[in-house]
């Protein structure tokens, strides 16, 4: 199977509901809170982060995908979390802290926060992904009062990615075709195909566009209550690991069992 049917095929699994105990309410609650809470530690205290690794790490157990499987996806936003602090290293040269009398700055102790901050927002939410399905994660920010247009605009990525994706492989397939099953593309060639790829995907968004408008479409799209309503299992859940997170980010833990205490 190729790369971009596996991609689809994926995508269109991860809208579909998933079978948990735990409603997907209780289950976005409860990543907001996490990821609100990594944000606040600060900067200069990344051993406070690792810490705050508990939570990815069991929750990935509890769902059952696995805690690697889960640290491998989240790999995917590392490039762009280190193209973020990448700079701090070369502009901050502040004393930070000493590692068996190597002095570390200020600059690389920031960095490594960052990149702890992005893995981890990303961890839990691949794990909700996992809790729920985007359908009813959308249902849900709906269901907790979040923006119906920036669920919305969540909702038509969702959808305009599986059309760019069927675009591509409708191309490739053509391209294979034409090239007697042959996947080798010169440069040239797949400059032509990235822009051909827009402007059919452009073409077909525009005609989508017109036939929602033409159905009524107001500006938010219609979307089926599929968020159960939490019972007393999942607001029992969302409240231990609410407090465990808040427990993780404030208690210090460092002192007490005397490691990871720069």
């Amino acid at each position: 199977m190729a790369k971009l049917e596996k991609a689809l095929l994926a995508l269109n699994e991860f809208g579909r509901s998933r079978k948990s105990d735990i409603s997907p309410v209780a289950a976005v609650i409860v990543t907001l809170f996490y990821i609100v809470i990594v944000l606040t530690v600060p900067v200069s205290d990344p051993q406070r982060l690792v810490w705050m690794a508990v939570y990815p790490v069991m929750m990935a157990e509890y769902c059952g995908a696995g805690f690697v499987r889960i640290f491998i996806k989240s790999l995917w936003v590392l490039p762009f979390v280190i193209l973020i602090g990448i700079f701090n290293p070369i502009f901050d040269h502040n004393p930070g802290i000493k590692i068996a009398e190597v002095s570390v700055s200020a600059g690389w102790i920031s960095f490594v926060s960052i990149i702890l901050r992005g893995l981890l927002s990303m961890q839990s939410l691949i794990i909700l992904g996992y809790m729920a399905g985007f359908l009813d994660i959308c249902s849900s920010l709906r269901r907790i009062h979040i923006p119906r247009i920036l669920v919305t605009q969540l909702l038509l990525s969702y959808r305009y990615l599986s059309v760019l994706i069927e675009e591509a492989l409708s191309m490739r397939r053509a391209r294979q075709a034409r090239g007697f099953g042959s996947d080798k593309l010169s440069l040239s060639l797949w400059a032509a195909l990235v822009g051909q790829l827009l402007v059919r995907s452009a073409d077909r968004a525009s005609s989508i566009h017109r036939a929602m408008l033409a159905r009524g479409f107001d500006g938010v799209l219609p979307l089926v209550d599929r968020g159960q309503s939490p019972d007393k299992n999942s607001i029992l859940f969302a409240i231990t690991v609410c407090v465990a997170v808040a427990l993780l980010r404030w208690l210090p833990f460092d002192s007490w069992f005397g490691f990871l205490n720069f």
